[in-house]
């Protein structure tokens, strides 16, 4: 069974920074993709950043230019880097990934426990 755990949370200033890693346990054969999710109190989760299987990115407009999503395949890990947070960006930031399990194609989707990221003004 794959879990992903996140860690990297806390309370920052704005315009500070923070790295968040989320890492996946289990057998992994393959990874379709890696993602990072947000949710504020009163809000829909949104969608922060993607890596894909090939290493390409995608992040939300909101974040493109302050927060860099990146890997480490050894140990398959995924990161978010924050930079200039703002108080906006205060949310339960969580790690969601699908990954082949087998070559057979059996896929897992799951989701990490979340982590907290506060930032003050």
């Amino acid at each position: 069974q794959v879990q992903l755990v996140e860690s990297g949370g806390g309370l920052v200033q704005s315009g500070g920074s923070l790295r968040l890693s989320c890492a996946a346990s289990g057998y992994i054969f393959k990874t379709n993709f890696m993602a990072w999710f947000r949710q504020a109190p009163g809000k829909e989760r949104e969608l922060v950043a993607t890596i894909a299987g090939d290493g390409s990115t995608k992040s939300a407009d909101s974040v493109t230019g302050r927060f860099t999503i990146s890997r480490d395949t050894t140990k398959n890990t995924v990161y978010l880097q924050m930079n200039d947070l703002k108080p906006e960006d205060t949310a339960v930031y969580s790690c969601n990934a699908e990954v082949h399990i087998d070559d057979q194609g059996t896929t897992w989707h799951g989701w990490g426990q979340g982590t907290q990221v506060t930032v003050s003004s």
